[in-house]
């Protein structure tokens, strides 16, 4: 079978592999037939994967496709289900995993397409309870975004910054996968919006999205920006994801007692803070890592309810390394799938 395998930094092959033995008890064995891109992927295919890594080794970190064949006991899923994957392997019975909290399992094996082999193969075996089946009418492309593009805004909006309906938010990156899914879920609940972008073309998107306001972080300076536009009293809730280079920035554009949920460092991972600014201000940050599988449920929901992903391009299995460059270069707005 066929598989995107990577030799070594920036050495990403289409290469054909043994396929997986029938599926084991417990496990679910699921064609895949689409590839989320994000900028893990990126990173893994860059060398940055911060852990030893035994190449060749399966990419994709998020995936979604049909089940094909179940092994004995598993109750949940049935041939021809459409499901997506949770993309940790995580160990089921610590603590964390018990209570749902599978992002902060204790004895995680890594995350798949990053640390372990991934999901860009087409044939893969999961363990029952990391599989989530998606509602009828969700497609493999649209489900293929649920783990990682929805269901880490999520966790960050929900479960962390408690984002609650009519509050004002600014989402960095608003052309980004993540970006774009905090926009729709802010508005969903009748948030206030304000997002930052790159060019004047990924505003109008953004705008047409649902955003109330748009900066251009390469014009205008968005703290300033913002400042002016909420009357300097700020947002409640700040979506951070690009790091050092807006950090700052970030916590000047909160009101006080104002919320910072951040889930990456994408500009780089240290910056410098002013202690005092933060506690006179009783800002509250929270730091997001991935998601629980709750969120991915949740987020397979509101895909079944109308909240479509905002798809930039799918690219075909041959032709995966466009899409790889459209994303490293910054040139998407949403996400960039490969279609298997």
């Amino acid at each position: 079978m066929r598989s995107l395998q990577l030799f070594g930094d920036r050495d990403l092959r289409l290469t054909e592999i043994d396929p997986p033995p029938p599926p084991a008890a417990g496990e679910v064995q699921i064609r895949v037939r689409a590839v989320g891109l994000n900028y893990l992927d990126v990173w893994g295919f860059r060398g940055m994967a911060f852990a030893k890594r035994k190449m060749p080794q399966a990419a994709g970190v998020e995936a979604a496709g049909e089940v094909v064949a179940v092994g004995e006991g598993v109750s949940r899923f049935r041939e021809g289900d459409t499901v997506t994957m949770y993309g940790a392997e995580t160990c089921g019975h610590c603590k964390a995993c018990r209570e749902g909290r599978d992002n902060l399992c204790e004895n995680v094996a890594g995350i798949m397409g990053f640390h372990i082999d991934g999901f860009a193969r087409e044939l893969i075996n999961r363990p029952e309870r990391l599989v989530i089946k998606a509602p009828k009418g969700v497609s493999f492309e649209d489900a293929a975004c649920a783990p990682i593009g929805f269901g880490t805004v999520q966790h960050m909006l929900f479960d962390n910054a408690k984002l609650e309906p009519g509050e004002s938010i600014l989402v960095h990156a608003g052309g980004s996968g993540i970006g774009t899914a905090a926009i729709l879920m802010a508005k969903a609940i009748g948030c206030t919006v304000y997002t930052t972008v790159g060019d004047d073309e990924k505003g109008a998107k953004a705008k047409a999205l649902g955003a109330d306001f748009v900066v251009n972080y390469k014009t205008e300076r968005f703290e300033g920006e913002v400042r002016q536009l909420t009357k300097r009293k700020g947002v409640d809730v700040v979506f951070e994801h690009v790091g050092a280079d807006t950090w700052n920035g970030s916590l000047l554009c909160l009101k006080r007692g104002g919320r910072l949920v951040t889930c990456g460092a994408t500009s780089g991972p240290s910056t410098t803070m002013n202690l005092m600014q933060l506690f006179q201000q009783q800002y509250r940050i929270f730091g997001s890592f991935g998601c629980r599988i709750e969120n991915i449920a949740q987020s397979l929901e509101k895909m079944a309810g109308g909240m479509k992903p905002v798809i930039d391009s799918v690219f075909p299995l041959e032709d995966f390394e466009k899409g790889l460059a459209r994303l490293e270069g910054r040139k998407v707005f949403g996400k960039v799938i490969v279609a298997f």
